[in-house]
């Protein structure tokens, strides 16, 4: 017997399941470059190259001080390696903003801030659960917490006309 009430049930879940995986759909990739601490080219299957900037965080600037200690962080998480990311944005000078995710369940930017290597980027995220941790690191003074002449990189951007 065919129930009406199911099929559209049905069918209203597969729309939304389709236009889920449409909107979210990971991408696998092989991190072949770190610029610093926020961005990374990878290699795609097609054997292109992609730059992405990390959602959700901002590091600190190759220059500043702590520039060179998110830039390792990053290299040690996942140079190397097969990552997924997720695009949410592209950036004025046409970088793919994107989420990582690495070792199955690691979301880079979050790695970042838990280990005191980048501020949450608050102005493009409602992700409270990065402010947690980045309160977190800042009270137990890690990484750039423990520098008492800490410039945030948007600061330091502006002083160095970058």
């Amino acid at each position: 017997m065919n129930n009406p009430k199911a099929s559209c049930y049905n069918f209203i879940f597969i729309v939304i399941f389709l236009s889920t995986n449409f909107f979210f759909c990971q991408t696998r990739a092989k991190v072949i470059g770190i610029k610093d601490g926020d961005t990374v080219v990878v290699l795609l299957s097609d054997n292109t190259q992609k730059t992405l900037r990390l959602a959700e965080v901002d590091c600190p600037e190759s220059g500043q001080p702590f520039g060179k200690n998110a830039k390792q962080f990053t290299s040690e998480q996942i140079f190397g390696k097969t990552i997924e990311y997720v695009e949410t944005d592209s950036d004025r000078y046409g970088r793919t903003i994107a989420k990582i995710y690495y070792n199955k369940d690691k979301y880079l930017s979050e790695e970042l801030i838990k280990n005191g290597f980048g501020w949450w980027y608050y102005r493009y995220s409602n992700n409270k659960k990065l402010g947690i941790f980045e309160e977190k690191a800042k009270r137990d003074k890690l990484g750039l917490w423990a520098d008492k002449n800490l410039i945030s990189p948007w600061e330091w951007r502006i002083i160095n006309k970058k």
